[in-house]
């Protein structure tokens, strides 16, 4: 599923300033990155299931690995964990309500706080 009112691919903004908005929002971005691509990921452990909330970005200069890269992020995406395959994020799938509800209250706070650092 993804977010399409969020206004976070709107958003370019420092690497550093980045981690710490996402961090505060318990946002991980872990070892999801190379020199050119973030991936942040929250993970919903509920009754229907695992989910992922994933925001991506991309580096539009610098390099992310020596924390000098600016980052233009995406559309938000929401997908369900599968095992032993992985996340799917299709139209296909059924996300809950008060999942989705929670998402954007998430990314609506996150929009807010980065903006604040955004050019």
């Amino acid at each position: 599923m993804r977010f399409e009112d969020t206004q976070i691919e709107t958003l370019h903004i420092d690497l550093n300033r980045l981690d710490e908005v996402m961090k505060e929002n318990s946002m991980v971005r872990a070892g999801q990155w190379d020199y050119e691509r973030v991936t942040y990921d929250y993970k919903f452990e509920i009754r229907e299931g695992t989910y992922y909330l994933r925001v991506q970005g991309y580096a539009t200069s610098g390099d992310v690995g020596a924390h000098d890269a600016y980052i233009q992020l995406m559309k938000p995406i929401l997908g369900k964990y599968y095992y032993p395959h992985g996340i799917e994020y299709g139209e296909d799938e059924h996300f809950p309500d008060h999942l989705v509800n929670q998402c954007k209250q998430m990314l609506n706070k996150i929009y807010k706080e980065a903006s604040i650092f955004a050019d």
